[in-house]
């Protein structure tokens, strides 16, 4: 597994382990700053992509909406491909970014990076498991760029344990957790996103948490969905623990469940009224594959049923919870693996008890540099107004 390390440290070693302790505490004095007690468009870096209107529609909405500084802006000439290999992530991505924070002087300020569609969505590499694939996503990968910049190398093999996973009770600030929290305003089209930012601003702490296990599936999922469960208010929870499949629930504000590899699944569409603010977790390998618009008569299938596939997979997508009227969604660009995904035990308390969207979603997510991808605005929270 890989983890933080100097380019100076020789992986795998126990000096290695205490050097970068050492580097991690001494970045930690070296970067102090006052704790951030309203965050706010100052602390974001709003990444779009010259070329693609949808991207440049989407950066100019965002940037009014949430106040967003011009030298907070970062525009990209990329490709429009979703997918792209690793030289051009780096050449046409991620360079760039790192060019934009340093020129504008916000390295430190900016907590937040929010990516827009028309930016590339995927690294494709070797395939392989949690140690040795070189698949990842973009945002993902983008969310060590604060740690390269203060001399920490990363091999592109595996995942790196995200040090911000599971920290309940830890404010998100620097210097404490070296990271940016990297969403994506991205959907289907522009009335998509510009639907998930409005209600972002109109978010309220109301509705109900819907949990749907999967009584066939595998135990450990089950038992993290268990235990979002015990965590969330009881009188706003619906559970669902046999193999009925919950769908058309009214004044949903958070989801969980299996998605597609729910066997009993047979929709691709739940039929849920979203509430302002609502966000959603599947544990699907690939539904952030794509944010291109299946055909409206397209529906989940099998990995026998090839013909009928979309996007090169039969699952099911998160951008659709996005055009259903969700706020925020997790997915997969390839196959995380259950222990890479979004975990709903500490998404779904952390955003009820007033943690924003990206705080509550990169909580849960336990490795960078891997597949995850989390599409919303990164300051929606459910605080009380």
């Amino acid at each position: 597994m890989r983890g933080f390390a100097s380019e100076r440290d020789v992986p795998g070693s126990a000096a290695t382990a205490c050097q970068t302790v050492k580097q991690l505490r001494a970045l930690a004095v070296l970067l102090s700053i006052a704790l951030l007690h309203a965050q706010s468009g100052e602390n974001i870096l709003l990444v779009a992509n010259r070329r693609d209107a949808v991207s440049r529609q989407i950066a100019e909405y965002y940037r009014q909406k949430r106040s967003v500084p011009l030298h907070n802006v970062c525009w990209l000439d990329t490709t429009t491909e979703e997918t792209i290999d690793w030289s051009t992530y780096v050449g046409q991505i991620e360079t760039p970014v790192a060019r934009c924070l340093q020129s504008a002087g916000i390295e430190e300020k900016v907590l937040y990076i929010v990516t827009t569609s028309g930016v590339p969505l995927r690294i494709d590499g070797a395939g392989g498991d949690l140690q040795t694939s070189e698949h990842s996503s973009v945002d993902s990968d983008l969310a060590l760029l604060y740690a390269k910049r203060h001399g920490f190398a990363f091999h592109r093999a595996g995942g790196i344990p995200n040090p911000f996973f599971g920290k309940r009770d830890a404010p998100f600030r620097r210097p404490d957790f070296p990271i940016y929290l990297v969403t994506r305003l991205a959907g289907y089209d522009f009335a998509d996103v510009k639907g998930m930012i409005d209600r972002s601003l109109a978010a309220r702490d109301r509705g109900k948490f819907v949990i749907d296990l999967n009584s066939g599936g595998d135990n450990q999922g089950n038992n993290w969905l268990r235990a979002a469960a015990l965590l969330l208010p009881r009188d706003r929870l619906v559970l669902e623990e046999t193999t009925a499949v919950l769908y058309d629930q009214r004044d949903v504000i958070g989801y969980a469940s299996w998605g597609s590899n729910d066997d009993h699944r047979t929709r691709r569409l739940l039929g849920f009224q979203w509430l302002p603010g609502a966000i959603a977790t599947e544990f699907v390998s690939t539904n952030a594959r794509t944010m291109t618009r299946p055909p409206d008569n397209w529906n989940l299938t099998t990995y026998e049923d090839r013909e009928h596939w979309f996007a090169g997979s039969p699952q099911s997508l998160s951008a659709d919870f996005l055009h259903e009227g969700a706020t925020g969604a997790s997915g997969n660009v390839f196959e995380p693996f259950l222990s890479g995904c979004v975990r709903p035990e500490y998404l779904l308390p952390a955003y009820a008890q007033g943690r924003n969207l990206a705080e509550s979603y990169y909580l849960a997510m336990p490795f960078l540099s891997w597949q995850g991808v989390v599409l919303g605005d990164p300051l929606c929270s459910l605080k009380k107004r």
